[in-house]
């Protein structure tokens, strides 16, 4: 599994998101900017995010994945500040 499979997995999920992943050897940093996201909880947009990887991540392609899952919002606050 590399980072461009792994966005068109985010991307058949997350339609209509701005879909960011960066890694590799099955450790990988995704950053989905959707406002889906919108009133849910952060457990919430994770177990969004982690429900197509399920099967990758139980078969050992993908091992280990760090989550930033916002609102359009959220993330145009975040990258006022560099984040």
């Amino acid at each position: 599994m590399n980072s461009e499979q792994l966005t068109e997995i985010l991307k058949a999920t997350f339609t209509h998101a701005e879909v960011v992943v960066s890694g590799q050897a099955g450790k990988f940093d995704l950053r989905i900017v959707d406002d889906q996201f919108e009133g849910k909880r952060p457990v919430a947009r994770q177990q969004a995010v982690y429900a197509p990887l399920n099967d990758y991540i139980a078969s050992g392609e993908v091992h280990a994945v760090t989550i930033r899952a916002m609102t359009k919002e959220e993330w145009r606050k975040a990258s006022l500040f560099g984040a």
